[in-house]
């Protein structure tokens, strides 16, 4: 990329929008519509209101609200005058889990909206508070003079294990991925309308309900709250994206919901999956049911979004695709050394997208960055054709016999058949044994029991491996999910572990 050395990205998304497309809806939601000339202005009220705050250079701005145009503009708004804006999940319930981004961010200001201010009221004491639904539109704030290479915005990590960990990201970081993914993966065009059922607190919905759409000068469609598969085809039905993304839970949900078949779909040209391994199974009842189909990928909070995708003209289901244009990635074992083709190691990427480091956590970054390469901490292989194909998380790996066995394999075998809705493997101690364990989520018409279990073991593997099979299947209401739809395979490997 050709940026200049100074450089603001919180300018640069809504600028280049301005001289012919100022009357153009930026934004769909409940709200109403809003345009990138009336969106520029509010996003000038919030860094108005951020100035008179006290707000400064470099101090942060924790964003806590449900996805809005005052979201959007609290954020724009914070990175045009120089501040780190910081945004979390709202739909946190406990006060004290925003206590900690609180205190770990050192936050000057914390951006609220009527959703959150009364449960953040424990957690802020007298830090001031700003409200993102109550914002003033204003005239032209001076953007700061920042570098490309200055810190523009923290994300803070999904929290799989341990607390969540911010992650440092630079003003030149958003373009980068606008140029690459965007640009030659997604093809997003100016016509375009994003839907994305991810919110803008994480780095995948960031990317496709904000920084690319206004790359480009499209428009996205904001949705505050939960996301159901009612409410996310009443959406699609009602404004009509071109681009839709989602995670690959919620399009099972989806295909399990009653009457998905029949609603109308035909608006969107492109559907995109990340956040966790979409099943190939999965992938191709989308396609039965709505001729449409889903571009895989992974992506990471510190690499900003997706920088391995399928494409519509070189895809093989079940797999994350290749590597994205601008992105290298490389395979590697225990010591470091490249492996065999075929063969499952740690996944490493490489590109400009990737975080700076990890506030506060010195040792962590040491470990993670690795010059220019980032240790992703899931385990890959690649086949002849060039195509990735996930293994599990590192640590999700389950060694049975001295065997390695991905949970991933085992949960796709177990989603063909047709007793199953969803279901996760993980691997558990029995008398100093690893054991394969299935927690399954049955589908109404099935009949859980000690059947349906030997029925689900033979039919795992006559897929598979022989050694690739559950040997326990427990049957379960739900499983334990993060906001995101991911699968939290360690809190499964805790309930075995907890006392009686």
């Amino acid at each position: 990329m050709d940026l200049p050395e100074r450089y603001n990205v919180g300018a640069d998304l809504l600028e280049r929008n301005l001289s012919h497309r100022s009357a153009k809806v930026a934004i769909h939601s409940a709200a109403g519509d809003l345009t990138y000339g009336n969106l520029f202005k509010l996003a000038n009220g919030a860094a108005r209101r951020l100035l008179d705050l006290g707000v400064r250079r470099e101090e942060r701005v924790l964003l806590v609200g449900y996805d809005s145009p005052g979201w959007v503009a609290s954020f724009l708004g914070a990175v045009r005058i120089g501040a780190v804006p910081v945004p979390v999940n709202p739909l946190l319930q406990r006060s004290e889990d925003y206590t900690h981004y609180i205190e770990d961010s050192l936050a000057r200001v914390v951006v609220v909206d009527a959703n959150t201010e009364e449960k953040l009221k424990p957690a802020t004491g007298r830090l001031a508070t700003m409200r993102a639904d109550q914002l003033e539109p204003d005239s032209d704030v001076p953007s700061a003079p920042t570098r490309r290479d200055d810190m523009a915005f923290w994300l803070y990590s999904s929290g799989s294990t341990g607390k969540p960990k911010a992650v440092v990201h630079l003003q030149h970081d958003i373009p980068y991925t606008c140029v690459t993914y965007a640009t030659q993966v997604l093809g997003i065009r100016e016509s375009d309308t994003t839907f994305s059922t991810t919110g803008l607190f994480h780095a995948y919905g960031f990317g496709n309900n904000l920084t690319f759409p206004y790359w480009v000068g499209a428009s996205t469609v904001l949705h505050a709250g939960r996301h159901t598969p009612q409410t996310v085809l009443d959406t699609i039905e009602k404004q009509e994206p071109t681009l839709f993304f989602s995670a690959p839970t919620l399009y099972n949900a989806i295909l399990n919901f009653d009457g998905a078949k029949s609603r109308n779909l035909s608006s969107i040209r492109h559907c995109v999956a990340a956040a966790e391994a979409l099943p190939a199974e999965v992938w191709r009842r989308w396609k039965d049911a709505f001729g449409l189909t889903i571009l895989d990928g992974v992506g990471s909070t510190e690499m900003l979004h997706i920088y391995c995708s399928n494409r519509l003209d070189d895809l093989r289901p079940g797999s994350s695709g290749k590597p994205v244009p601008g992105y290298e990635l490389k395979i590697l074992d225990e010591d470091g050394k490249p492996v065999k083709q075929g063969e499952a190691g740690d996944l490493y990427v490489k590109g400009d997208s990737a975080l700076a480091l990890y506030w506060a956590q010195h040792e962590r970054s040491k470990r993670s960055i690795l010059g220019d390469w980032f240790f992703t901490g899931d385990r890959y292989r690649v086949d002849p054709d060039g195509f990735y194909w996930y293994e599990g998380r590192s640590d999700d790996m389950i060694k049975v016999s001295g065997l390695w066995v991905s949970p991933i394999e085992i949960e796709s075998a177990l989603l063909e058949h047709p007793a199953v809705a969803e279901s996760a493997v993980v691997g558990i101690g029995v008398e100093g044994f690893t054991k394969i364990k299935a927690f399954v989520i049955a589908r109404p018409s099935a009949v859980p029991g000690d059947a349906l279990t030997t029925e689900l073991q033979e039919h795992c593997k006559s897929r598979l491996q022989r050694f690739q099979y559950p040997h326990m299947i427990e049957f379960v209401p739900e499983l334990p999910k993060t906001v995101t739809g991911k699968i939290q395979r360690y809190k499964l490997r805790e309930k075995e572990v907890a006392p009686a």
